[in-house]
């Protein structure tokens, strides 16, 4: 389903970009070219249809994209990052690589220095 609809907003969008290139914001544009279709439908019908396909495919384009979230493949046992169980793999391989602890072991207290006391050099002055 997910790919299905990967599709549609694919087509949608190559569809949505020919429809806004055979527009022109000054009424021009490919669509003024089309002399057939003008007699028939007239110059104010067209500009009108292509507007409105325009924003129909706009609005699909967007709501495909909301839908499509409810497909997307997820793994249901991805409890670690694919690095940590990438190294995890390579240690069950071969138990004498060395492995990063990533953060899990203690870290070891650093000595606290003291700062010199601001007041005794002021007894010097």
């Amino acid at each position: 389903m997910y790919v299905f609809i990967s599709i549609l907003i694919l087509i949608a969008s190559i569809l949505l970009i020919l429809i806004v290139l055979i527009q022109n914001s000054k009424g021009g544009g490919l669509a003024s070219g089309f002399s057939s279709s003008n007699q028939i439908m007239g110059v104010r019908k067209t500009t009108d249809f292509l507007e409105k396909a325009t924003w129909t495919l706009a609005g699909v384009v967007v709501v495909l994209s909301i839908v499509i979230t409810a497909f997307i493949p997820r793994s249901e046992n991805t409890n670690q990052s694919e690095i940590k169980q990438q190294v995890n793999d390579a240690v069950a391989i071969d138990p004498n690589t060395i492995a990063p602890d990533f953060g899990t072991a203690q870290q070891p207290a650093a000595p606290v220095e003291e700062a010199p006391d601001a007041s005794a050099d002021e007894n010097k002055n």
